[in-house]
């Protein structure tokens, strides 16, 4: 049996964390719209993350839909609906990271900080190492920040076991998000298979979260 595209950017995946370049960089002459390998990936804009590097993708391949935490939200959704439906891709891959800012805050300490309150910039100000400057004003938009759950952790701090399971359970949240949308089909002629993955910034090597499983806490 063949290797889904998944499986072979796992393989790829191994060779660039072992120093081995597969992404070529070099213009490529003129593409076709659709992705050639028919997947689109979903992952964090950490700037430790090149993603066609780190699973050894070239240039119309795939689509890469990026935000803050790699998060399942109302417009990824959009543009997973659209990369299907339209453009022919049947494959999704969830990148999350260790090390991600999004696991130094909450969504309320962060509007707080952005309205003025003077303990939520302290707070802030720890988690980042730099002075936070609030806006000082409100605002309806964006509704939600996505912050991961689970207690806090300051920004950067070494990867250990438990923000490892709070980078797996929003990888998980996201695959439920995709895989019960009644927009993308899981199963059937034209089903989506969805995989999640934590990339290891310190090593360059991904690793597969299983689903299901839990999926957290407010704790």
């Amino acid at each position: 049996m063949s290797k889904s595209v998944t499986d072979q950017c796992v393989d790829n995946n191994a060779k660039y964390a072992g120093g081995e370049a597969v992404h070529d960089p070099k213009y490529p002459g003129g593409q076709p719209i659709r992705p050639a390998k028919h997947v689109a990936v979903v992952a964090c804009m950490d700037a430790r993350l090149d993603v066609e590097d780190l699973l050894g993708l070239q240039t119309g391949e795939a689509h890469i839909i990026r935000n803050a935490g790699g998060v399942v939200n109302e417009d990824v959704i959009r543009s997973l609906i659209i990369s299907h439906h339209l453009l022919d891709t049947n494959e999704v891959i969830l990148v999350h990271h260790t090390r991600c800012g999004m696991l130094a805050f909450t969504d309320d300490l962060l509007k707080a900080g952005l309205e003025g309150d003077p303990a939520a910039e302290k707070l802030l100000g720890q988690a980042t190492g730099r002075a936070f400057t609030s806006c000082k004003t409100s605002s309806t938009e964006p509704a939600a920040f996505h912050a991961f759950r689970g207690p806090l952790s300051a920004l950067d701090a070494p990867h250990d076991e438990k923000s490892n399971e709070r980078l797996e359970w929003d990888v998980r949240r996201g695959m439920a998000a995709i895989l019960s949308h009644p927009w993308l089909p899981s199963e059937g002629p034209d089903k989506m298979t969805v995989r999640g993955f934590i990339y290891d910034v310190d090593t360059g090597k991904i690793g597969e979260v299983s689903y299901p499983g839990p999926m957290g806490s407010i704790g």
